[in-house]
């Protein structure tokens, strides 16, 4: 019997299914792609295309196109609600898809909390398209006068965030104040190394950095920290942490301690097995992931091949997660900082090879006119 294979979401982790739709739609069954957008753009170039040192155009995948040249429907529309026990879905449009087998690769949110937010120049860095809106913002507003910029994280996004938009004002001929707020310390998870080569190479350039301060409210262009002071704020990017989406938690599948869906060594679901998931929106049984790109690059064969043996049969395949991998971040000044296991180092040595890794991966995947674009 034929079945519909629906996937949600069109991220990194469902890249090699939807590269290789013809091995479903081939056997007959139906394959639809649900998505709020056509395109999805590589996060690990972001902040490279924030400063303009990528075009979006470099950066995305037309993953609509992708679907529907193998065979595959798609559909622009956000998934709201799972009802596992009809296996229907519930879109934001009103409409409802019946699966067979599914599989999310829906990415993460900014965790915001209790930080109180008004303004249109607020500008969580997820999802992605967020940073080509603040680009055009910041260009189009601050010609001619100051800008205050203020960036909230100190973890890795916030490092490149600040990083770049001081290349984005310096490429442009803008002035103005950046302040990052660390929360705790920068970096705080990395080693000493990392945090001292980060620090000095922001402060090289005149960017403040405040350790152990939060952002607390951000209200008619001012912004108040947790230690009590203020400060003028025209534009604020919000780096602070990522969150899996609750829909999960809402339709009342069984979830991990950050309400991500709860899959097991196969990337199933331990609640419902024709459920699948990959990348950031999902929680590994007894096996925490940090939020990287390289686990969803990783998962994506895997869940090709489990797709596969759902909808036809066979042995499901299992993720066993890399210990070590290799982390590089954008400085924005033509330099790279590295770390894999105790090595840490930075350069322009390390921008190129991250450049050279990063549209590498981007060349496997543009197959649908993407450069094309510009």
């Amino acid at each position: 019997m034929k079945k519909h294979l629906v996937l949600v979401g069109g991220g990194h982790a469902h890249l090699a299914a939807l590269m290789k739709l013809r091995d479903y739609t081939d056997k007959g069954h139906r394959v639809t792609l649900i998505s709020p957008s056509a395109y999805h753009y590589y996060s690990g170039m972001g902040p490279g295309m924030l400063s303009g040192f990528y075009e979006p155009a470099e950066i995305r995948f037309h993953i609509s196109k992708m679907a529907e040249a193998r065979g595959a429907s798609f559909m622009a529309d956000p998934v709201i609600r799972i009802d596992p026990a009809k296996r229907m879905l519930m879109l934001q449009s009103g409409a409802r898809v019946r699966y067979d087998v599914v599989s999310f690769n829906i990415g993460s949110g900014i965790r915001i909390d209790d930080i109180v937010l008004s303004g249109r120049n607020v500008f969580p860095v997820k999802p992605i398209e967020n940073l080509l809106r603040a680009r055009e913002y910041i260009l189009e507003v601050f010609k001619k006068r100051t800008a205050h910029i203020l960036i909230a994280g100190g973890g890795p996004a916030g490092l490149e965030i600040s990083a770049n938009v001081w290349r984005l004002m310096h490429e442009n001929g803008l002035t103005g104040e950046l302040t990052v707020l660390c929360g705790g310390r920068m970096l705080e998870h990395f080693p000493n190394a990392a945090r001292t080569i980060a620090l000095k190479s922001l402060r090289e350039r005149g960017i403040t950095v405040l350790e152990n301060v939060s952002l607390r409210s951000l209200e008619n262009g001012k912004a108040t920290f947790t230690d009590g002071k203020t400060t003028d704020c025209d534009v604020a990017f919000l780096a602070t942490g990522t969150k899996p989406p609750f829909i999960f938690h809402e339709s009342g599948l069984e979830t991990g301690q950050d309400k991500g869906l709860l899959v097991n060594a196969c990337l199933q679901s331990v609640s419902y097995p024709e459920i699948f998931g990959g990348g950031d929106c999902i929680s590994l049984r007894n096996h925490p992931l940090p939020k990287v790109g390289v686990h969803a690059v990783k998962e994506s064969s895997i869940l090709y091949h489990n797709l596969y043996a759902m909808l036809e049969g066979g042995e499901l395949m299992k993720y066993r997660p890399q210990k070590n991998y290799l982390l590089i971040f954008n400085l924005g000044n033509g330099r790279g900082l590295l770390w894999r296991q105790s090595f840490v180092t930075n350069g322009r040595a390390a921008f190129w090879l991250k450049n050279y890794i990063d549209r590498k991966f981007m060349r496997k995947f543009q197959v649908s006119g993407e450069l094309e674009e510009k």
